[in-house]
């Protein structure tokens, strides 16, 4: 999965209510492309290369999954939504103009995508408001500063208006660990990857890369489960042990692509019943010693997207897990659910919702992960 990075974009209107249009731009950006982690103030310039009415103009700084390209795409998209008609005539009046004017520092020309914006540097427009948000951020062509390459503007008549944009933001700093759990290929460690990096969580993922006995237990579970699912059992115990107890005080909160109870779900389908037994006089030593999340959330997700999950992410070893395995796990984990008393659970199904390639979904599950 692709780290976020942070990409300044310009807003710009000239037609209508200039300020209500720059405030939908900002709601749409932080709803369909990434955070929207600093905002400039408004200016107001006369319009330019066309006569027309004055522009009000601002910036973001934005930390977004999507490539460059995607970006652009979106942008567009958002520009359509509100009126804005692109002509190849040159400059018009809009409602909405959005232009993306650094990426990180990639230098990308392509067809219809110039970063950074091949105009940036002459516009005091786009350079006052840029250098509010971003005065010692590299123009990473001629290796400059924003601040120095306003400097280099000649007298300019722009000012400031008294109207500003906000952003909306969801928090989840009430939770102090968050565990997200759900059957393979769910997309548990994704979602607790994209929560830690957007809000600063310590994150403890699951070392299952690690288990020398889980390529052997899909080709022979009858003879590998016992000894899998005992070291799967001794690693967790002392992950969950080791990084609870390290809390990291940089971090709001932290949050986990698993719970401990999920060894005894997955025992529970894999063992024999006196295996079982003298696994869970084990597990229940060990359950007494841990942590527990304050919130517990399961992601449902329907057998034939696990599949495809599965399939997807290409690991060797999981692409013959049959479909009755995985429903057999989800069944274990409804059932413990319904039985726990101690625990805050939350169930979202997510088999309509792909959160990482559409941000929206994203944001439905954190809504859901706040209320």
């Amino acid at each position: 999965m692709k780290k976020s990075t942070l990409t300044y974009i310009a807003l710009g209107s000239n037609q209508g209510d200039r300020h209500q249009y720059l405030q939908l731009a900002v709601d749409a950006i932080q709803k369909r492309i990434g955070d929207v982690v600093q905002i400039s103030s408004i200016y107001e310039t006369a319009a330019f290369g066309f006569e027309g009415q004055d522009f009000f103009n601002a910036c973001l700084a934005v930390k977004t999954r999507f490539s460059a390209k995607k970006v652009l795409q979106l942008l567009l998209d958002i520009e359509n939504l509100y009126g804005r008609q692109r002509s190849i005539n040159g400059y018009q009046n809009r409602t909405l103009d959005l232009d993306i004017l650094l990426y990180g520092n990639e230098l990308i020309s392509v067809k219809d995508l110039e970063i950074p914006h091949a105009h940036l540097h002459q516009r005091d427009f786009v350079l006052f408001p840029l250098t509010e948000i971003a005065a010692e951020t590299i123009h990473p062509q001629s290796q400059k500063s924003i601040q120095q390459l306003k400097g280099e503007l000649s007298t300019s008549q722009i000012k400031i208006s008294s109207e500003k944009l906000k952003v909306k933001t969801l928090s989840l700093n009430h939770y102090k660990y968050i565990a997200i759990e759900g059957n393979i290929g769910a997309g548990k460690t994704s979602l607790a990857t994209m929560i830690a990096e957007d809000y600063k969580a310590k994150l403890i993922c699951e070392r299952f890369k690690d288990n020398p006995f889980l390529p052997k237990f899909y080709k022979d579970q009858h003879r590998y489960a016992f000894p899998l699912e005992m070291s799967f059992l001794a690693d967790r115990y002392q992950q969950l042990l080791d990084d609870i107890s390290q809390y990291d005080l940089f971090s709001d909160f932290m949050v986990g692509d698993y719970d401990i109870y999920k060894s005894l779900i997955f025992a529970k389908v894999t063992l024999q019943q006196e295996e079982f037994n003298l696994y869970k006089k084990l597990f229940d030593i060990m359950y007494k010693d841990l942590a527990k999340p304050d919130l517990y959330v399961y992601l449902y997700q329907n057998t034939e997207r696990l599949l495809e999950n599965i399939k997807k992410r290409g690991r060797s070893y999981e692409q013959k897990i049959p479909a009755d395995y995985l429903e057999n796990i989800n069944k274990g984990y409804l059932n413990f659910i319904k039985n726990q008393q101690h625990l805050n659970v939350k169930i979202i199904d997510i088999s309509n919702l792909d959160f990482v390639e559409y941000r929206e979904d994203y944001l439905k599950i954190l809504e859901e992960i706040k209320s």
